[in-house]
This record gives structure tokens, sequence and C-alpha cells, in this order.
């Protein structure tokens, strides 16, 4: 997670979806047939993750954040998770904190939807 400074929501998110995609398709390429299930399982678990927009990646890494700070409510406009997401990570802003519990709400609102 990256600042910049403390008004501002700078924020990188690194993808390497498509790096294991190739990994997976690779070992599927040579692997035993007992092994193909499994891997051919993982391979679309990862391709189905490709194309997952920032604020979702920022969200999910937001929700482990907020879970490894102590918090384990709902996360819907929680001034307990932000307290929770800036113990985990004390070098966020009040602002910073704010828009990442949303992010992460917001994707615990699409993994709750049937």
């Amino acid at each position: 997670m990256i600042g910049n400074g403390k008004k501002d929501m700078a924020v990188i998110v690194v993808r390497d979806a498509d790096a294991v995609v190739a990994a997976l398709r690779e070992e599927l390429g040579r692997a035993a047939e007992t092994d193909r299930p499994g891997l051919e399982r993982a391979l679309v678990l990862a391709e189905a993750r490709t194309g997952a927009p920032d604020a979702e990646l920022r969200g999910r890494w937001a929700t482990t954040r907020i879970r490894a700070g102590g918090y384990d409510g709902p996360l819907l406009d929680s001034v307990a998770a932000v307290k929770a997401l800036r113990q985990a990570e004390p070098g966020l802003s009040l602002r910073q904190a704010v828009q990442l519990s949303r992010e992460a709400a917001a994707v615990s609102l699409t993994v709750a939807k049937p």
C-alpha cells in the first residue's frame, strides 16, 4: 500500500494473474492424467481473476487487512472496520482507510449476492 502524502489516494495494484495462468497452462501441458483435473480447475479459477477491476483487488486486500486488525463484523459503513484497517496498516490516512473499507464493503456485497 503506497500513499502519496496523506491527502491523495495513490494505490499500486500488482497483477500477476497472467503469469499464474501461463504457468498453469505450461504445467497442464506436461501433467499426468491424474493431475489434470486439479490443474484444469485451478486454471479456470485463475482465468476468472485476470479481469478483476482495481477496486475489487483493493477491496479484497482491505478485507484481509481489516480482518487481520481484529474486526470480524459487517464492513458496510463501519467505523470499527476503518479503525481495524488503520491498526493493521498504520501508514494509511483516515481518508485512505475509509475509501478502502468502502471498497471492501462493495466486494463483500457482490460476493454475498446469490
